[in-house]
């Protein structure tokens, strides 16, 4: 790799850092949740969205969840103003304990991208906190802070004789089935007694209001964690499709098959049954719009191009691809941005294979053979913003036209068999944030020189 090959993998690196550090959920509190226009003094507003009055309320519940629960929770705790002698209850689901941690306030350490014994009891205590919290509702006030991974983090079989252990099986299955996140969602929010607008329901008489930090595509809201709060638009016969589509039901373990099959899956609760009030604190495309600014002050043109959503890692970089050479044909330096997910299907079990890795990496593995020993310089690089790519402790990986050439079969080894990490680490390719405490999907950047 030469000094200029470096440099523009670096321009790369910088550019996600700068992209992450504007996305943060600190700023996003500051900017969007202020003191309520009527000056009344334990009002606040929320950006584009009116005024709630605390005024009167004599206990705040909060239900905080997922990889940004805990800047969400003490970053809400900080500005809202109560008024005297509010009680102040709730719990944290995050994946870990942060210090000072408010009195009332119940920790649990949920599961990812797994869950585990404290996703199953977190789901029990949010359902009979809320349930608790309901008898008093005219003088109870509740917020849901929802980031992504709590679909882990928090659940509960709706019936409660499938095992901690099937329940893992039945994740392990959905994660690897290369459905989009979307479906996977669908089919995890028939299966849960918290999911699909079902711990909504427990709190539908309260006023509140849920605030998100989100991963799923736009306009796709409840499937966030597998939208607890959220009135659910998905239905038992998309269950059903998708079941079929991906031939998981076969795969399942006995008990989730049997529950599928039972007919005992029922319909989440709908629009029509509850209208809860919900705020978008940070989505990707905040982060898109960060990493156009920060592309720009570096001078280069910038697309943003979110096509390949969801597209099978292959299909989406080879389109990539192409349209950055598009691009570079009339922009010249030009920073190609796309946000969202990619989709892999794994055909074995870590286990079986040894392969450690995750989507960006191998979407970043797969565009390195595409543009080895390539003439024009580009740079390909793809991470998530929550600092952790499957089972790895790598964010991404960053690439160009220098990072392959004389190791092609070495890379599709490493792609047949999931094992994209090993070479990217390898070849100082693989990028490290540590986990962020934040979570707004991928970012792609395709830099043309």
């Amino acid at each position: 790799m030469t000094g200029a090959s470096a440099d523009r993998r670096g321009v790369a690196r910088g550019i996600f850092a700068a992209s992450l550090a504007a996305c943060g959920v600190e700023q996003a509190f500051a900017s969007k949740m202020r003191a309520g226009p009527s000056g009344k003094p334990y009002a606040f507003a929320l950006e584009g969205d009116g005024e709630v009055d605390l005024a009167g309320v004599e206990r705040v519940v909060v239900v905080a969840m997922g990889k940004g629960a805990t800047p969400m929770l003490q970053s809400l705790l900080d500005r809202v103003r109560l008024p005297d002698g509010c009680e102040v209850s709730g719990m944290l689901i995050a994946p870990e304990r942060p210090d000072g941690l408010r009195d009332g306030i119940a920790y649990f350490a949920g599961g990812h991208p797994m869950p585990n014994e404290e996703s199953f009891a977190a789901a029990r205590a949010a359902l009979a906190m809320v349930r608790e919290a309901s008898v008093a509702a005219e003088k109870t006030f509740c917020f849901f802070l929802i980031s992504g991974g709590a679909s882990a983090m928090m659940e509960l079989p709706l019936d409660e004789s499938i095992s901690l252990e099937e329940t893992v099986g039945f994740y392990r299955v959905l994660v690897h089935s290369g459905a989009h996140i979307a479906e996977i969602n669908c089919v995890r929010k028939h299966f849960s007694a918290v999911k699909g607008g079902r711990l909504g329901m427990a709190a539908a008489g309260m006023p509140g209001v849920t605030m998100l930090v989100s991963d799923v595509p736009e306009g796709q809201l409840d499937a966030l964690a597998s939208g607890p709060t959220l009135p659910d638009r998905s239905t038992v016969e998309q269950c059903w499709e998708i079941l079929g589509r991906y031939q998981l039901l076969d795969r399942f373990p006995a008990a989730v098959r049997g529950f599928f099959e039972s007919g005992q899956m029922i319909e989440t609760p709908k629009p029509e049954m509850f209208s809860p009030r919900v705020f978008t604190l940070l989505s990707a495309e905040d982060l898109a719009v960060a990493a156009r600014r920060e592309a720009e002050a570096l001078g280069f043109a910038t697309v943003v191009d979110n096509t390949c959503d969801d597209w099978d890692y292959r299909d989406a970089a080879d389109y990539l691809l192409g349209r950055l050479q598009e691009l570079r044909e009339t922009l010249g330096r030009v920073c190609l941005i796309s946000t969202g997910e990619v989709t892999v299907k794994v055909t074995h079990t870590d286990g079986e294979t040894g392969g450690k890795g995750g989507r960006n990496q191998h979407f970043a593995l797969y565009a390195a053979t595409k543009i080895a020993g390539s003439e024009r310089p580009t740079v390909v690089f793809s991470a998530g913003s929550d600092g952790v790519d499957g089972n790895s402790d790598r964010a991404g990986a960053v690439v160009d036209e220098t990072t392959l050439p004389g190791l092609e079969s070495e890379a599709e080894d490493a792609l047949r068999r999931f094992d994209s990490y090993g070479l990217l680490h390898r070849l100082n390719a693989t990028v490290y944030t540590g986990p962020t405490g934040n979570n707004l999907r991928d970012l792609r950047l395709l830099i043309a020189e």
